[in-house]
């Protein structure tokens, strides 16, 4: 995995994605060497593993956010090598949180490909148990533990990266926030699942800590900070966040269900079988309780545990769903919490190129068209 040194500044705003990637390639490497060090076995499974899935998958969404708004807040050259290893250590986080996220919705695929619990299972067929053809408790082991790997090296890469006393302090102190949100959003996210949750109130608030605050919000803060941004600039930045933020993982729960399988990377319908206590499901049981239509609140009950939706299934859930409006109300919501983004952002003002290709990235993430901005289908190819 060797990668080329740092660029400047200039020269990582022509390819965020391509020097985050550079740097991960190059944190990884020592990783993994220090893994195979310890067992050739850990390394080869776990590890190199764990280094492919992070270097070679996603948009670098997140790293996108920290470095153009720590570029809108005055970065320079001087802030590139902390920002680089910050922004890496997100992506980190981030395969963290997808690896154990498959495990808990027994997620057979992410991004196109084996997810990482089903990896394992394939390397190591003879752990399954008879006559099961669920993922291993072996595997699904395996993947907690590269998962928690994942955060190890992540919290390693923000200890070690070169930052002035003041600015680490405030990064450590978003970052610290940060984590403990993204457990706090997994497990309402399992809770709500358990206690078959119709609250919609409860799943926006799922929706913000598991996703919006760590996709969006946090990383803002982050670029924020490590640019010395005022609390004010900083406070508009990561309200406009965490509108977008809202507003992506509102549409990314209605591509779970609506989505096509080849542009999404992932099935179809997972959220309907594992029972996901989502903003849309939480809306179409409430709407349909309140027009006393029993059928698909039954109908989303029958699908519940069952093996992934047949295209037969699943399209009669997508017309129940729909005969309900919820997806239409979720569109709406969509809508508002994009304007409610653009109005917060400009609370910030910035100018200048920089602040002109946040602003994009905004709209981008939470669907509002505008010069530049991508289709959904596109958009959600890699944001995951």
């Amino acid at each position: 995995m060797h990668a080329p040194p740092r660029p400047a500044a200039a020269g990582v705003d022509t390819g965020v994605a391509e020097a985050v990637t550079s740097e991960l390639k190059r944190c990884c490497a020592d990783f993994v060497a220090h893994s195979r060090s310890l067992d050739p076995v850990f390394a080869h499974d776990v590890a190199e593993r764990l280094a492919t899935f992070t270097c070679d998958g996603g948009s670098r969404i997140r790293p996108r956010f920290l470095w153009w708004a720590l570029r809108a807040c005055g970065g320079t050259d001087a802030h590139t090598p902390g920002a680089l290893r910050v922004a890496a250590a997100l992506e980190l986080i981030q395969s963290c949180g997808l690896i154990h996220d498959d495990v808990m919705d027994q997620s057979a695929v992410r991004r196109g490909k084996p997810s990482f619990h089903t990896q394992i299972a394939l390397q190591y067929p003879e752990a399954a148990p008879a006559r099961d053809p669920g993922p291993s408790p072996f595997s699904q082991s395996a993947a907690v533990l590269a998962g928690d790997l994942a955060l190890s090296w992540a919290d390693d890469l923000v200890a070690e990266a070169d930052l002035d006393p003041p600015v680490r302090t405030q990064v450590l102190q978003i970052w610290r926030a940060m984590r403990t949100e993204m457990i706090a959003g997994q497990y309402l996210d399992l809770h709500g699942q358990t206690t078959s949750s119709r609250s919609a109130v409860q799943a926006i608030r799922t929706v913000s800590l598991k996703a919006a605050r760590y996709t969006v919000e946090q990383p803002l803060a982050l670029g924020a900070a490590l640019a010395g941004a005022d609390d004010a600039t900083t406070r508009a930045l990561t309200a406009a966040g965490r509108c977008a933020g809202i507003a992506f993982q509102l549409r990314d729960d209605l591509l779970g269900v609506f989505g096509d399988p080849a542009l999404t990377g992932k099935p179809s319908g997972d959220d309907i079988r594992s029972g996901k206590a989502t903003y849309l499901l939480a809306l179409a049981h409430s709407r349909a309780d309140a027009s006393g239509v029993t059928t698909v609140v039954n109908l989303l009950r029958e699908c519940r545990g069952s093996a992934p939706l047949s295209d037969l299934a699943l399209a009669s859930v997508r017309e129940a769903l729909h005969s309900t409006g919820a997806p239409e109300q979720v569109e709406r919501r969509i809508e508002r919490l994009a304007r409610a983004s653009e109005r917060h952002f400009a609370a910030a003002n910035l100018g200048g190129p920089a602040a002109r290709r946040l602003s994009e990235l905004l709209a981008q993430v939470a669907s509002l068209p505008q010069d530049g901005f991508i289709t959904t289908e596109a958009a959600v190819r890699g944001v995951a």
